[in-house]
């Protein structure tokens, strides 16, 4: 009878012990990507994204999911994938198509950053200014010039609410 405990104690652990490590894994942070167009009119902009986020240490598919929504045009979409992306609970919505798509975003969450490249922000409204500070509305605003410069602070932003400061550089 012993013998039979034992064995019947060894399944069980060998069972119980793959699911506790799975249990403890940190789940994989997942980046929104909006755009208000196709996947090819983006294909360099999300190539620049990748390249971006590889020079951080961030591959697709290693550690790190993107969840992509594309209008195609059609800008009555933008809420609808929005809000998608907000149920999905993303850590920070990149945008890509000007001011409409990061419009819809901002309009969908008070608490996801949002990365966005627009011609004045200040003027559309998406911002109160280009201060390097939190707004009022608890997110961290800046202007991104390339798709590296955007990789670093989307996930920077998500993860720690740092922005695109390097690591140790005061706040």
């Amino acid at each position: 009878m012993r013998r039979r405990e034992f064995v019947i104690l060894l399944s069980g652990a060998a069972v119980a012990v793959p699911l506790a490590a799975r249990a403890q894994q940190k789940a994989m942070p997942v980046v929104g990507f909006l755009s208000g167009t196709s996947p090819g009119p983006n294909a360099a902009r999300v190539a620049a994204f990748h390249q971006g986020l590889g020079e951080t240490g961030y591959v697709e598919g290693q550690n790190l999911a993107i969840e992509y929504r594309w209008a195609e045009g059609r800008y009555d979409r933008l809420p609808a994938l929005t809000a998608d992306l907000v149920g999905r609970k993303v850590e920070v919505i990149v945008t890509s198509g000007g001011t409409p798509v990061a419009m819809a975003a901002k309009s969908a969450t008070s608490t996801i950053p949002i990365v966005f490249s627009v011609g004045d922000p200040v003027e559309s409204g998406l911002v109160a200014s280009l201060a390097r500070r939190r707004q009022p509305d608890g997110r961290q605003h800046s202007r991104w010039r390339s798709g590296a410069q955007a990789a670093r602070a989307a996930f920077r932003a998500g993860s720690s609410g740092q922005g695109d400061r390097p690591a140790g550089e005061p706040g």
